[in-house]
């Protein structure tokens, strides 16, 4: 069906290219769709940026979420179920559209789309902020074009018809399911089931920043789920020194340092870290900063040096031993 027409929007213009059944669904906030997508430029060859079927999964939004792109919810809510259209969008509607695409890039890739958990020093910031790491999605940043946006709608969920995962909630309830997050990662911790706590901590983490990201830096609201995440985080670090994931346990640890240097837990965790891959003098330091910030850790501290001088004792003896056979 070759049956153009505009939306009433400026700069937008649909083209339906199978009709779809029924009545168009209600698009109401809290409502899942589920759809198929193609990106094309709009040039001669018809370049085909991304597409959802190529990569195998179909796009899922949540109407209301504040999703980035979110002229997809007013093209979607024109549409009838099994109906596939093409939109020609003018750039006041894809200008952000690299950024979008890079996350979804990277979710196919089964990367973290925000990164959350990696850092790097303030030039490699830099270079990253001039790169999204994809080649045609830098040009389009660079040069903003027109699109073609082609859908197939598939499916809408009402809210009640469909579990909402922590990226469909609303910020309301992206702290009310922290706690429950929160309590979840600790039983399994005290199980034993470690990977599995470590996502629970990650998740309520995730939820926190979603949240924290629409506050002022450093005023009492930010700060207050500021703190929530740094307990979630020193949490995730005890799962990782248990994992034997050292070196990420140090980076964690020295971020909330670098940011909060009065977190006596940051310093302790930090310093069994340390002492795990034989920094003998920066555990030391650490043990000691732990008995400046809270005199009451001393136990803890002087049990953790104990095992800390055992550990240094059986290394030097087995170097002993190495470099006695060489001479």
């Amino acid at each position: 069906m070759q049956d153009t027409m505009l939306l009433g929007l400026e700069g937008i213009k649909k083209n339906i290219l199978h009709g779809g059944t029924g009545d168009i669904p209600k698009f109401i906030t809290g409502a899942k769709v589920t759809f198929h997508f193609r990106t094309q430029l709009c040039d001669a060859e018809r370049t085909v940026i991304d597409d959802s079927k190529v990569v195998g999964t179909p796009m899922e939004i949540v109407i209301g979420n504040m999703f980035k792109l979110d002229i997809w919810e007013t093209l979607l809510s024109s549409m009838r179920i099994g109906e596939v259209a093409e939109f020609w969008c003018d750039t006041i509607h894809t200008g952000i559209y690299p950024l979008v695409a890079k996350s979804m890039r990277r979710i196919a890739e089964g990367k973290d789309p925000v990164d959350w958990h990696i850092h790097t020093c303030g030039m490699a910031n830099m270079f990253a902020y001039n790169s999204l790491g994809y080649d045609d999605l830098d040009e389009l940043r660079r040069e903003p074009k027109p699109l073609y946006l082609s859908l197939e709608l598939m499916r809408v969920q009402q809210p009640s018809e469909y579990d909402r995962e922590t990226w469909a909630l609303s910020d309301e309830e992206r702290l009310k399911v922290v706690p429950v997050l929160h309590g979840h990662g600790n039983k399994l911790y005290k199980q034993g089931q470690y990977q599995e706590a470590t996502q629970k901590y990650k998740e309520a983490i995730i939820c926190i920043k979603n949240v924290q990201t629409k506050e002022k830096a450093w005023e009492v609201p930010w700060l207050k789920l500021e703190k929530m995440a740094n307990a979630l985080t020193l949490n995730y670090c005890q799962c990782l020194l248990r994992m034997e994931e050292y070196y990420e346990a140090i980076e964690h640890t020295s971020d909330i340092i670098n940011q909060h240097p009065g977190d006596f837990k940051a310093y302790y965790l930090r310093g069994k870290a340390h002492a795990e891959v034989w920094n003998e003098a920066e555990a030391r330091q650490d043990f000691s900063r732990v008995l400046d910030l809270d005199p009451g850790m001393k136990k803890a501290v002087k049990r953790e040096l104990a095992v800390l001088n055992m550990r240094m004792e059986e290394k030097n003896q087995e170097d002993r031993n190495k470099y006695r056979g060489m001479f």
